[in-house]
Order: structure tokens, then C-alpha cells, then sequence
């Protein structure tokens, strides 16, 4: 100390106002670096899931080996002991809703109400989709390989499903995939396969699926087949809710007449890996609309 006042003292005897400025200057500059450094840390938006489940969505403002504090829009600032915390992640803007919500992925993203879609069913994904016809079991053999089952609670008929799915670029995805159903115990000698392919834009919030295939059905004396074509998707509008739309169409061939149904609805998570999907079924018979409108209901179960 006494080192520094003999070398400042002389100088600020001789040249005070040049001393002055110069201790402004390096204050100034280290205010100006410390400001940078918060706006820094404070501009990103994480979001903090607690060992309890508890989320906390906003912007870090300080950190250290014992805890975080995070400013959030309803709470303000929370302090969370860091051995309570199970994951820290930076959230994207496309993740948050207007209200401020974090939307966390769909995990049935790549079912609509009829169709699938190129996503992946990812390893561990496994879930039973419950009709009021029956259940529809999807199970995942990889992260880019499923398998399933689904029929009547009566058995008849019978279909086995596969599909395998692979990334094309940032937000595309493709997949094949088949059907193949007998008429089980009832009919046995009823056949179908329905090979397909599927091309989907957008991620597992929001997308836009257009697909298409071939059914082929048969019985012992006579079989047929039909191009079959959809255009699905679905928009997660909050944490727990999401609008769903999908079609079913097949065009007329010869002479046979076109078919389609087109199906708007809502889907809403009623717990913890647990949905409820509601919607209505519109006919269209060789290109008219017919009477009356035709209820779908289901539910989405992990297990």
C-alpha cells in the first residue's frame, strides 16, 4: 500500500485532473464488463426440473456450488438448492407459449387418430391406445423401429403393424412401414396388407404429415386393392392440450366410388403419461357429405 501511494501520489501532485480521469476510465470499464457479463448469463431461458417434479422456467441470475437462483415470470426470484435439481436445460422460444408456458414434447406425437407419421417411436416409448372398438398396442424395438398390434375386443380381425423411421434433415423425417390382418378366428381365410410410406415436416409439437399406400384385402374366392392417401397433423397450443387433425381418403378407381373421413379434434393430457383425444368423423361418399357426424374417442396410455 505505502508502494503505491509513492508512485500515485507524485503523479496526482503534478497531474490531478489526468490521475482522475484515469481511475474513471478503469471503474468505468469494469462496471461496463460486469454489466455484459449479466446480460449474458440473464438472456438466455432454462428451465429447472426439481428432484419432486417441480418446474421452473425463467432466466438464471446467479449460480454457485450450493445453489441456483432463478427469476420467473409468476414466482420472481427462486432459490433452488442445487443437490434438488434433475435436470437444468436451455429452452428454445419455439418451446414456450404465448402465455409464458413451456410446451414440453408430445409423447404420442407420432399417432394422430387413424394414421401414424414418419417420427420416430423412440426406445422405451411404448403405449396402448385405447378405442371404444378396442385397443391399438405400439411397441418400440429401437429408436427408429416399432412394431404393434391392434384389434376389436371381440379379436376380429387381427392387425399386425410395422413401422421403421429415418431422419431426412432438420425438422423432416420419413418412414415405411406395413399393416398385414387376417380376420382371425371368425374368417381366417380374410387377408389384408397395407404397405405405406410417410413424409412428415415439424417436430413432436407441431407437424404436418402427408402420406399414402396401397390396401390390399382378399378372401378364398376373389381380392382387391385401393391407393389409400392422408394428410395429417397436430399443434400443441399448451402444456397439456393440443388440436389434432387427420384424414382418410381413398380415391375412386374404375368403378369403384371415392371414400374419405376427415377427423378435427383435441387432444389433453389427463395425468402423467396419460391422454384423452376427442373428435369428430365427417364422411365423405363419392364426393357428398353425409348425414350426421360420427364421434371418436380414445385414450392414450404409456406403459
Amino acid at each position: 500500500m505505502k508502494i503505491i501511494r509513492f508512485i500515485l501520489y507524485p503523479l496526482f501532485k503534478s497531474h490531478p485532473v489526468i490521475l482522475t480521469l484515469l481511475v474513471f476510465l478503469i471503474c468505468s470499464g469494469n462496471a461496463v464488463a460486469q454489466v455484459d457479463t449479466t446480460k449474458t448469463l440473464t438472456s438466455k431461458i432454462y428451465l429447472i426440473t426439481t428432484a419432486e417434479g417441480n418446474e421452473f422456467l425463467g432466466t438464471i441470475v446467479y449460480q454457485d456450488a450450493k445453489e441456483v437462483i432463478i427469476e420467473t415470470k409468476n414466482m420472481g426470484k427462486v432459490s433452488i438448492p442445487k443437490f434438488q435439481i434433475k435436470e437444468l436445460k436451455e429452452v428454445q422460444s419455439k418451446e414456450i407459449s404465448a402465455g409464458g408456458e413451456y410446451i414440453p414434447e408430445q409423447r404420442f406425437a407420432t399417432r394422430y387418430f387413424i394414421t401414424t407419421n414418419g417420427l420416430p417411436l423412440e426406445k422405451g416409448e411404448n403405449y396402448v391406445l385405447w378405442n371404444i372398438y378396442g385397443p391399438d398396442m405400439q411397441f418400440s424395438i429401437s429408436d427408429h423401429f416399432g412394431v404393434g398390434i391392434m384389434t376389436s375386443w371381440v379379436g376380429i380381425p387381427i392387425i399386425g403393424t410395422a413401422k421403421y423411421s429415418f431422419n431426412l434433415g432438420k425438422n423432416t423425417n420419413m418412414a415405411i412401414g406395413t399393416l398385414l390382418g387376417t380376420g382371425s378366428w371368425s374368417n381366417p381365410e380374410f387377408g389384408l396388407v397395407v404397405p405405406f410410406t410417410a413424409l412428415t415436416f415439424g417436430d413432436r409439437r407441431t407437424n404436418i404429415n402427408f402420406s399414402g399406400g396401397y390396401g390390399a384385402v382378399w378372401t378364398k374366392d376373389k381380392s382387391e386393392g385401393r391407393a389409400l392417401l392422408s394428410i395429417a397433423g397436430m399443434a400443441t397450443v399448451s402444456k397439456k392440450a393440443s388440436l389434432v387433425f387427420d384424414s382418410f381418403i381413398i380415391p375412386s378407381s374404375g368403378s369403384s366410388k371415392s371414400f374419405a373421413l376427415f377427423i378435427p379434434g383435441i387432444r389433453i393430457q389427463t395425468s402423467k403419461g396419460k391422454f384423452f383425444q376427442y373428435g369428430f368423423a365427417a364422411m365423405l361418399d363419392d364426393g357428398k357429405m353425409q348425414s350426421g357426424i360420427f364421434p371418436m374417442i380414445q385414450w392414450f396410455q404409456k406403459f
